[in-house]
């Protein structure tokens, strides 16, 4: 003869606070095995050593193959250039003091030859003392004015997708 079956209502009902003390539980649990396993590895041995962030140079800069701003690709090529940019000083480590000094080396054609006559009046020490923010609003302001601007908002705001050329529609906006 098969056992016979509890009822579900003479289980006992958990509390949230039951709930809440039962995972906290858990989870102090698993941090002390944690801990203890790492205490148990066989890096015993050998002192730990500190991480020491260390100034990146501009030839690992440039190994991250940064791309050249030239100021020619509006302000769409400016903020995918500011994209990229930021993908490389990750890449590369590179330290807040070092940013503008490298990533003026990615400038040329007429965005070269403003930055030129920006600096030449304070010197080049001096004008790669600014932050990249600071960096960033100079160009901004530079390559893209105003007018610009509300024509891409105008343009995008009458736009209609023609066809299925998804992809043209996402690289434009």
């Amino acid at each position: 003869m098969p056992p016979k079956r509890m009822s579900t209502s003479e289980a006992p009902v958990m509390t949230q606070a039951a709930i809440r003390k039962l995972v906290a539980d858990s989870v102090t649990t698993a941090l002390e095995a944690q801990s203890a396993n790492m205490a148990n590895t066989d890096n015993t041995t050998r002192p730990r050593e500190a991480l020491v962030a260390r100034q990146c140079s501009y030839k690992e800069f440039m190994s991250c193959q940064p791309i050249n701003f030239k100021c020619t690709e509006g302000a769409i090529g400016l903020i995918r250039w500011f994209e990229r940019t930021e993908s490389v000083f990750s890449q590369s480590n590179c330290i807040k003091d070092c940013k503008v000094k490298f990533v003026t080396g990615t400038l040329t054609e007429e965005a070269l030859s403003w930055w030129n006559s920006f600096a030449q009046p304070i010197g080049i020490e001096e004008a790669c003392k600014i932050t990249w923010v600071e960096f960033k609003k100079l160009l901004i302001k530079k390559y893209c004015p105003r007018t610009e601007v509300h024509k891409m908002e105008d343009e995008f705001y009458h736009l209609t997708v023609k066809g299925n050329d998804l992809k043209t529609y996402v690289r434009r906006f």
